[in-house]
């Protein structure tokens, strides 16, 4: 993958690439945003108010059916924003998916509830998030493969890795605004408007987005092949002809980490709030190891330079499947040391080993061409089921277990599993790693 970067000076490489970053990065922390701000309103809020039930559990099943249904757009999402940049340009696709996204997500905060419209209240809620999932599925693919392109191989994976911060920011921006509601308006405000306050504020970040974007060029590797046309008329179907292996292993690779997050982010949410924990306390512990872990994601980008993209990411698998059950015995304890010590080992350290990778590793298993299409088949079907598919069962199996943790760390742990031997089959792509391993090879 040649970058534009290396024909520049050091100085100059180093401030376009932390701009496109920026961009990139503004993006994916206005999807996380609507990930979070939807998933906390749905445990919250929207169970009594869109989908009113005598059984405050079935109320918040339906709430999360709606947070996955946004899930089932995002394939197709991903094939129509892969084909467009791959065909039009990478650039005008994520101008697009950052409005989409960043108007669904305002759009929810002015929505009527049932007790003003009834029926009609859910209905466009499921239409909203429908739209929105449709959008993002182009909208990380893009994101960073933009930053990917722009990146110095040697240093691909630190780089493209800062727009992978858009998620903890994008998960920390709703959380500390529901917080702050919480502490200064009483219950019944917040059921009645307060809840609204951080989807009408997501414009600012829309905006802010916008501005960015339209500010920096088409990435220098599409625009070379948009020279020589040597763009595929139908990239997704090349993606599929060609790369069935790689996409099916990737969309295994992909699913512990969109379950994980999903997991110990907002699903615990409802276990805690079935089995009467302390809230408070675990949304505190929370704070602390998604903040950490704005920091740890670049070092483990960094890593996966160094070590290979593989082995971090199977470590970080690894991590996350011998954790869940002691997470869920920690909290259990309604201790916060206890709590954030075990938040820290699965959010802070083990997330970020899978996440941070994943920004270099899934650009450099496809061609130029077709690389757009083929990263949103991955992104989007490994989230559908690892995320999409838990925010739909997750409630349901809370309930055929009693409220117990058991059912929900096989889900993990068989995620988990399969991800590790997705990850085993596929290749290493690193460049310094591989021109390691063929210096050691030519050595023999």
């Amino acid at each position: 993958m040649a970058t534009q970067t290396e024909m520049l000076g050091d100085k100059d490489a180093q401030s376009l690439i932390r701009r496109v970053a920026s961009a990139s990065a503004i993006g994916t922390a206005a999807e996380y945003y609507d990930f979070f701000a939807y998933g906390t309103a749905a445990v919250l809020f929207f169970g009594h108010l869109f989908f009113p039930s005598t059984d405050p559990l079935i109320s918040t099943l339906a709430a999360f059916a709606t947070y996955a249904v946004g899930f089932l757009a995002r394939p197709i999402g991903g094939i129509v924003f892969g084909h467009i940049g791959d065909k039009v340009g990478r650039k005008k696709a994520l101008v697009i998916t950052i409005l989409i996204v960043g108007l669904g997500t305002f759009c929810i905060g002015l929505l009527p509830t049932y007790e003003k419209i009834g029926f009609w209240a859910p209905v466009l809620l499921i239409l909203i998030r429908i739209l929105q999932g449709f959008g993002v599925g182009g909208e990380q693919a893009g994101a960073v493969l933009m930053t990917a392109e722009y990146s110095q191989p040697a240093r691909r994976g630190y780089f493209a890795s800062w727009v992978q911060i858009g998620a903890p920011v994008g998960f920390l921006l709703p959380l500390a605004l529901f917080a702050a509601l919480n502490a200064t308006l009483s219950p019944d405000q917040m059921m009645s408007f307060g809840w609204r306050i951080p989807f009408l504020l997501s414009l600012l970040l829309v905006v802010v987005g916008l501005f960015i974007r339209l500010r920096i060029d088409e990435s220098p590797v599409f625009a070379k092949i948009r020279a020589t046309k040597a763009r595929e008329s139908r990239p997704v179907m090349e993606v599929i002809r060609d790369f069935p292996g790689i996409v099916v292993k990737g969309v295994c690779a992909k699913l512990i980490e969109a379950c994980v997050f999903a997991m110990f982010t907002v699903i615990v949410l409802a276990y805690v709030k079935a089995n009467n924990l302390n809230t408070n306390l675990l949304m505190e512990t929370m704070i602390v190891a998604v903040a950490l872990e704005v920091l740890a994601i670049p070092l483990m980008g960094h890593l996966s330079d160094r070590l290979g993209r593989k082995p971090v990411y199977m470590a970080g698998a690894l991590l996350q499947v011998i954790m869940i059950v002691p997470f869920f015995l920690a909290i259990n304890q309604d201790s916060f040391w206890l709590t954030q010590l075990v938040m820290i080992l699965v959010l802070t350290v083990g997330h970020s080993m899978c996440y941070a990778p994943q920004a270099s590793f899934f650009p450099e298993l496809f061609p130029t061409h077709i690389r757009c299409s083929g990263i949103a088949l991955i992104w989007q079907i490994g989230s559908l089921i690892g995320s999409g598919v838990l925010g739909l069962v997750a409630v349901k199996i809370l309930q055929a277990t009693g409220g117990h943790y058991y059912g929900l760390a096989i889900y993990v742990t068989v995620l988990g599993v399969v991800s590790v031997i997705g990850l085993a089959m596929m290749p290493e792509t690193a460049p310094l790693r591989l021109k390691k391993e063929y210096q050691d090879w030519t050595k023999h």
